[in-house]
């Protein structure tokens, strides 16, 4: 039987396959953050939405991933959570066939 791991590892190596991953992998990651904020503050959806003047239903699909918050709702979210909202650049790792042993290795952190 294929692990999906391993069948994930093969299909990294199509680009398009690795944008559409990327692309999905930082709204599940924004959506975990919204996720993680609210239940640090112990609220639930309709609380939040109370405090940000908005609809439980506005809640569910940002935190669904159906949903990309703006910079300013992203502000409201962390007023009402009491949290500090902090929004940084990471420079993309480096790209490279080098070799390592013999071994090809195709990305430097």
């Amino acid at each position: 039987m294929t692990k999906i791991s391993d069948l994930h590892q093969e299909w990294m190596r199509d680009p398009e396959y690795q944008a559409a991953y990327d692309v999905l992998n930082k709204e599940f990651t924004l959506a975990a953050a919204l996720i993680d904020a609210r239940a640090r503050a112990g609220l639930t959806q309709e609380e939040l939405a109370q405090r940000m003047e908005t609809t439980q239903s506005v809640i569910a699909q940002m935190e669904g991933g159906r949903v990309m918050p703006t910079t300013r709702t992203l502000e409201k979210i962390a007023k009402a959570t009491g949290s500090r909202l902090k929004i940084s650049f990471k420079p993309k790792p480096v790209q490279c066939a080098c070799r390592i042993r013999g071994k090809v290795s195709g990305q430097i952190s």
